[in-house]
């Protein structure tokens, strides 16, 4: 399930913020009428006691699009692991986030470079719904992964990114 929310976090939060329960009221207005009329809890308690109770949430700030989004991942199927460990090894699920980087990634390239290419300003986000999935999934490695926090770190498409990629323009066409 995804909730989608207009208007992305604003500078002054990140998404590892929302997390611990920092807020930043837009509309103080609706807060207020929202605190005497539903049963409230408190301000920015809703995010941490939901990732209490079920963890397999992701929460995604893209600016670029100018939405915040919560993606709440549900339990795989006890019939389906299997038939979904098959799926996998032939072509991995990409989120939007990873297709984006790998449609954007030229050659090797700069992480500032990668964030630059996709207009995302926050390092964090960019590292959590990019990057950081990116490699787990094989479609992306570091040329010196030795080094990853290394200042001449780069980033390069595998070949199973390679291959995602020519799977996408096959469906296009």
């Amino acid at each position: 399930m995804e909730i989608i929310s207009p208007g992305h976090l604003p500078d002054s939060l990140s998404v590892e913020d929302v997390r611990q329960g920092k807020t930043n009221r837009r509309n103080p207005t609706l807060t207020e009428h929202a605190f005497r009329v539903l049963p409230y809890r408190g301000l920015g308690s809703g995010i941490p006691r939901a990732l209490e109770e079920w963890p397999r949430i992701d929460l995604v700030d893209d600016v670029r699009g100018n939405q915040f989004s919560a993606v709440v991942r549900r339990p795989e199927a006890e019939w389906a692991s299997a038939t979904a460990r098959i799926a996998y090894q032939v072509a991995p699920p990409v989120t939007g986030e990873v297709g984006r980087l790998l449609k954007a990634l030229r050659d090797e390239m700069k992480r500032t470079e990668l964030q630059n290419a996709l207009g995302l300003k926050h390092e964090d986000h960019f590292r959590d719904a990019y990057l950081r999935p990116a490699l787990e999934l094989g479609m992306v490695e570091m040329i010196i992964p030795d080094k990853p926090r290394s200042r001449l770190q780069k980033y390069r498409l595998t070949s199973a990114g390679r291959r995602w990629l020519q799977s996408q323009r096959k469906d296009q066409t």
